[in-house]
């Protein structure tokens, strides 16, 4: 494992793990990038993510790590932002951070968690082509904005294994197109494989996409505890060489890197 980008610490209230713990287990597997990316404060939702307050706690703790593996692991800083379709919930000390990276997830339609087991129940009664065409347009609009660097899980809407009549490839393709028009890289997620979709973010079809529109990918495995650290990288890894791939991203300030793997 080479690159691990996004991953989180329990100040987003539901990942168990000190940065130290995380990170040790990275190094053990190998890795010489990895990257934290915890929920960025925003005012919806705030149990699932860190407060305004505990963002220089949030920053020093990534920064202390950091130094503890100087020489060994670079330990990189970013934030996992929420793409709610209105910059007004951007926070702007976040935006502005002196970060090494941003994610732009979606995570909600219309302010409904379509991820969170807890409303589970919302997809009863849904058109889920129509779901997925909204889902895949808060992705285009996602890259579009100009503000992330890596766009997380970018079918995330899958995870519960809610999946589309109409071809995903049809689907997907305009958001694809936009993500190589604005040149923001997209993650690898091995946690899909630990979800009930029980496949990589994205899937085959979009990864044949990305590959054939020649987008760049980084990995992550999106660790909520020690125990998911570097989570089926293998058969990511081995994904990306499947589709052609053979470089990844790493950012450094902002600045991308492309790393052979």
């Amino acid at each position: 494992m080479l690159i691990d980008l996004h991953n989180h610490t329990p100040l987003c209230n539901h990942a168990t793990g000190t940065p130290l713990a995380l990170a040790s287990r990275a190094y053990e597997l190998g890795c010489k990038y990895y990257g934290f990316a915890d929920h960025a404060f925003m005012p919806f939702e705030p149990e699932y993510r860190m407060s305004e307050a505990q963002i220089d706690f949030y920053e020093d703790l990534v920064k202390e790590t950091a130094e503890h593996f100087r020489g060994k692991m670079e330990i990189l800083l970013g934030y996992e932002v929420d793409f709610m379709g209105d910059e007004k919930y951007f926070n702007p000390r976040v935006m502005n951070s002196k970060c090494d990276f941003l994610i732009g997830s979606v995570h909600f339609l219309d302010f409904w968690g379509f991820d969170n087991p807890a409303f589970i129940g919302s997809y009863e009664g849904k058109d889920i082509d129509e779901l997925y065409g909204q889902y895949f347009h808060a992705i285009a609009r996602s890259a579009r904005c100009g503000r992330f660097d890596i766009l997380g899980h970018i079918d995330l809407i899958k995870v519960f294994n809610y999946r589309p009549k109409k071809e995903i490839k049809i689907l997907a393709q305009p958001a694809i197109k936009a993500i190589k028009e604005a040149g923001v890289c997209v993650e690898l997620n091995s946690a899909g494989w630990r979800k009930p979709c029980a496949e990589l973010y994205p899937s085959d079809e979009i990864l044949e996409l990305l590959a054939d529109f020649d987008a760049p990918i980084t990995f992550s495995s999106d660790a909520h505890s020690v125990e998911q650290v570097g989570a089926n990288m293998d058969k990511t890894i081995a994904k990306a060489r499947e589709f052609g791939y053979s470089k990844a991203c790493v950012f450094k300030k902002r600045s991308r890197e492309f790393i052979s793997f």
